[in-house]
């Protein structure tokens, strides 16, 4: 049984600051963490019948583990230009995919801790097909393209109860109690990589019974950036429409394809923040 782990940073055990993922000293820390949380569900894949897992690393500059750390029985996808963003290596071997460290959408119904939707420096909030949604749900629309079930969560207690109401079934490992967006109640690291394990072990024994979630095209984005210098720099991309100072809209045939043009278009809103040429010398 092949097994794919999103693994992202402000969901796992111990952060409940943004400066915590950026302070370089603690930064050091939690990168230690992450590699601890990543490791417990990959041991508890493995108890629950895996046969190979990879791991793609989905924070940031998405080179966060550490791989001399990591559980030498898995293979971690690292590094930053990816097409396929935080399922880079996702295909049709895979019989389940989990997400560990993740977090809330930004704008959700509850307080999540570090709440944001894959970029917080540009996006506001995001919609497929009309519907809001987090980093979560629009992965596992995009591994149900491929047929892979979503089997696992771990994160803040507000945002398994938020992805659960999209996706009952899936296993959801509580690392912490969100208090603020900037502020949790914490779970010694050993207690929530021991609640991680095993949630992991029953999400993998119970992968035949879980189906893919599907969604047929055509699929249509609606992203509302935070400044409008990011909406207006994505139009570039001809099938982009600007529908008002900060949102744009697009329609491809398919998830897969929308999934890329959407991670296209935040790569350049990401890039417009302050200007693209900003930092160019002539």
């Amino acid at each position: 049984m092949k097994i794919f782990i999103s693994a992202d940073m402000e969901g796992i055990s111990g952060v409940a600051t943004n400066q915590q993922l950026k302070t370089p000293s603690e930064y050091a820390r939690f990168r230690k963490l992450m590699t601890a949380d990543v490791n417990a569900a990959i041991e508890g894949a493995f108890n629950g019948g895996a046969t190979e897992v990879v791991v793609a690393d989905g924070h940031g500059n998405m080179s966060n583990i550490i791989i001399e750390e990591m559980d030498k029985r898995a293979r971690l996808v690292s590094g930053s230009n990816r097409l396929m963003c935080q399922l880079e290596g996702l295909d049709e071997s895979f019989d389940g995919i989990m997400f560990v460290g993740h977090h809330g959408r930004e704008g959700g119904s509850d307080v999540t801790v570090i709440s944001h939707t894959l970029a917080g420096i540009c996006v506001n909030e995001m919609k497929i097909n009309g519907h809001v949604v987090g980093e979560t749900e629009m992965n596992t629309y995009v591994a149900g393209a491929f047929g892979v079930p979503p089997l696992f969560i771990s994160g803040d207690d507000a945002y398994v109860n938020e992805v659960q109401e999209t996706l009952p079934n899936v296993e959801g490992a509580v690392t912490k109690r969100a208090v603020d967006r900037f502020a949790a109640e914490l779970l010694h690291p050993e207690a929530a990589q021991e609640i991680i394990r095993e949630k992991a072990e029953a999400a993998v024994k119970n992968a035949a019974s879980q189906k893919p979630v599907t969604l047929s095209g055509p699929i249509t984005f609606e992203i509302q950036f935070k400044g409008p210098q990011q909406a207006k720099m994505t139009t570039t991309i001809p099938s982009v429409e600007l529908i008002d100072p900060k949102r744009i809209r697009f329609t491809c045939d398919d998830i897969v394809t929308a999934y890329k043009h959407m991670w296209g278009c935040v790569i350049i809103a990401m890039t417009a923040t302050n200007g693209v040429l900003g930092s160019v010398n002539a």
